[in-house]
C-alpha cells in the first residue's frame, strides 16, 4: 500500500450531534494523522461530515485510495456503508474507545452493516489520549498501512459444545412451538439510525419460524387520538402505584413533567391495541427519526413492554426491540420462550454495547440503551417497578419532553445473544457471563461518563474486550438472567443458524 490515505467522517443525520462531537473529531483525527505520520504515510481529508447517503455515495464512491472512517462519535451505517459498497480499496475504522463520545458504537454498528453487505474493512481502536503511545494501536494501524487489513486472535470464536440432552429437549419443545404458530413480528417503520445490519426482512424470517407485518408509524399517531383519557390516567396510576420515580423539572428537564409521560402512554396503548388487533408476538420499534419531532421518547413504553408489570398487562412481556432492530428482536424472542419454558423469569433487555473498563481482574462492558431495558433488572421482581427511574431524554436528541425507564441492574448470572447477516446467511452469536454490581463511586463514575438518564448494566461477556471489538457484530446485545446458553445454541442450529459461541476461559 503506497498510495495516500483518505480520511473521513462518517456523521449522524441531525447536525446537532455533529456540531457538538466536532472539537472531539478533529482530536481524533489530528491523533490519527501523527500516527499514520509516524508510519510515514500521506494522508488528505474527504471534507465534512458525511450526514447523508447521497454524501458517502458523491464523496467516498470515487476514492479508490486507501480510506479510513473516523469513529468518535455516533453516526449511521449508510453514511459510510453506501460509498464503499461494491469496492475492494482497503477500508479501516478507527475509533476512540469513550462512554462519553461513543466512537466505538458507530464502529460496531458500521461494521456489521458493512459485513452484512460482504464489504471488507478492518477495524481498530484506542484509549489514549496520546494514540501513538498506544503501542498495540500502532501495532494494528501499521499492519493495516502494511498490508491493507488487521486480524485478530480468534481463540474465543468458537464451534459450539453439543448441548445437553435435557436442552436438547426443552429447545426442541420451543422449536416445534415456533414451527406450529410461527412468530408475528410488529414493525412500527422499518429499521432506523441507519442499522442496514438489523433489518432482515421476509425473505429471511420466514425460514426461520419468524414473519413481520409492517405498520408505518402514522398509524400511532392516528390509533393514539382515540385512546380514552379514562385508560391514561388509569396506566399512569398503575405505573406511579407500582414504584416508577419521575424526575420531573429537574435541572435540564425543566419541560418534563406528567403531561409528558401521559402522553408516552397513550403511545404505549396505541401500540398494545395494535399488537392486539394484529395477534403480534413482539415488536420493533424504529421511533426514530420519523417520529422524533412529533411524538415523546418511545423508551418508556418500550421499558414497559419487556417488563411483565404494565399497564393492561396480561402477565406477559412483549419483547421490544428499539430502532425497529430484528437483529436483537429475534434471540430476545427466543430467549424469553426459553426462559419461560425452563421456569426463569422471561424478560429479555435490550441494550448497546457502550463502553468498558478494568474492575478487579476483569474487562466490564457499560451495557447503556435510552430505555427498552424492562424493569425486572432493577429488581428482580416481576411484579412491581421499584427500582425504576424516568428521566427526561436529552433535549439535544429528542426535542419533545418524554421520559427513560431507567436504573441500575442487579447481578446475577446471564445469558446474551446477537443475530446477524453474514455471507448471506443468519448467524447468531452467543455467550454467557455475569452482571456485576460495582462499588457506588465505580459505578456512578461510569454511569455519569456515559449517559446518566438510560439503564444501567455492568456485564462481563465472558471474552476479552479484544475479542468483541474485534469480531462482534452489532452495537447491540440481548441479555437475559438465568443460563440457557446450551438451549439457546440449540434452538439457534434448530431454526437454521449458523451459531458462533463467543467464549474464553476465564468464566469465573
Amino acid at each position: 500500500m503506497t498510495q495516500p490515505i483518505a480520511i473521513f467522517w462518517p456523521g449522524d443525520y441531525r447536525a446537532k450531534p455533529n456540531e457538538l462531537a466536532l472539537p472531539n473529531v478533529e482530536q481524533a483525527t489530528t491523533q490519527l494523522e501523527a500516527a499514520l505520520k509516524r508510519l510515514g504515510r500521506s494522508t488528505y481529508r474527504v471534507p465534512g461530515f458525511l450526514t447523508r447517503p447521497h454524501e458517502a455515495i458523491e464523496k467516498l464512491g470515487p476514492v479508490d485510495d486507501p480510506m479510513i472512517g473516523v469513529c468518535a462519535h455516533w453516526f449511521y451505517g449508510p453514511h459510510t456503508t453506501d460509498g464503499v459498497v461494491g469496492k475492494d480499496n482497503p477500508l479501516l475504522l478507527a475509533s476512540n474507545f469513550s462512554g462519553t463520545w461513543p466512537g466505538l458504537v458507530g464502529l460496531l454498528n458500521t461494521g456489521a452493516c458493512l459485513e452484512s453487505v460482504n464489504r471488507s474493512f478492518s477495524r481498530v481502536w484506542t484509549s489514549a489520549a496520546d494514540w501513538t503511545q498506544d503501542n498495540d494501536f500502532m501495532a494494528r494501524l501499521e499492519e493495516w498501512v502494511t498490508t491493507g487489513h488487521v486480524e485478530y486472535r480468534e481463540d474465543e470464536l468458537k464451534t459450539p459444545h453439543t448441548p445437553s440432552l435435557e436442552a436438547k429437549q426443552l429447545s426442541d419443545e420451543v422449536a416445534a412451538g415456533i414451527r406450529k404458530r410461527r412468530v408475528l413480528a410488529l414493525m412500527l417503520g422499518d429499521t432506523s439510525m441507519g442499522m442496514i445490519n438489523g433489518y432482515f426482512g421476509p425473505r429471511r424470517l420466514n425460514p426461520i419460524g419468524f414473519t413481520e407485518h409492517k405498520v408505518d408509524q402514522a398509524w400511532i399517531i392516528d390509533r393514539g387520538r382515540s385512546i380514552k383519557d379514562s385508560r391514561i390516567d388509569e396506566a399512569l396510576a398503575f405505573v406511579n402505584s407500582k414504584g416508577v420515580n419521575f424526575h420531573y423539572g429537574e435541572t435540564d428537564a425543566k419541560d418534563f413533567d406528567k403531561n409528558a409521560t401521559r402522553e408516552q402512554l397513550r403511545d404505549y396503548l396505541a401500540v398494545l391495541d395494535l399488537i392486539d388487533e394484529f395477534k403480534c408476538d413482539c415488536l420493533g420499534w424504529q421511533y426514530q427519526l420519523g417520529l422524533i419531532n412529533l411524538r415523546p421518547p418511545s423508551d418508556f413504553a418500550e421499558g414497559l413492554f419487556n417488563s411483565t408489570c404494565r399497564p393492561e398487562s396480561n402477565g406477559d412481556t412483549i419483547a421490544c426491540a428499539t430502532e425497529g432492530d430484528q437483529g436483537n428482536l429475534v434471540p430476545m424472542e427466543m430467549m424469553k420462550r426459553l426462559l419461560k419454558a425452563k421456569g426463569l423469569h422471561q424478560a429479555v433487555m435490550f441494550h448497546d454495547v457502550r463502553w468498558g473498563g478494568e474492575h478487579d481482574g476483569r474487562f466490564l462492558w457499560v451495557l447503556l440503551n435510552s430505555g427498552s431495558c424492562g424493569a425486572y433488572a432493577f429488581n428482580h421482581d416481576p411484579d412491581t417497578l421499584k427500582g425504576v427511574h424516568s428521566y427526561r431524554q436529552p433535549a439535544g436528541y429528542f426535542p419533545v419532553p418524554g421520559g427513560t425507564l431507567a436504573g441500575e441492574s442487579l447481578p446475577g448470572k446471564m445469558t446474551w445473544a446477537r443475530a446477524y447477516i453474514r455471507g448471506g446467511n443468519l448467524w447468531m452469536d452467543v455467550g454467557a457471563g455475569e452482571v456485576i454490581k460495582l462499588p457506588a463511586e465505580i459505578r456512578d463514575a461510569w454511569w455519569n461518563g456515559t449517559t446518566r438518564q438510560w439503564p444501567f448494566m455492568a456485564a462481563d461477556l465472558g471474552v476479552r474486550q479484544d475479542t468483541v471489538m474485534a469480531h462482534y457484530m452489532s452495537n447491540h446485545i440481548a441479555v437475559a438472567y438465568g443460563d440457557i446458553l446450551d438451549e439457546m445454541i440449540a434452538l439457534s442450529a434448530a431454526l437454521g443458524f449458523k451459531v458462533r459461541l463467543m467464549q474464553g476461559t476465564d468464566l469465573r
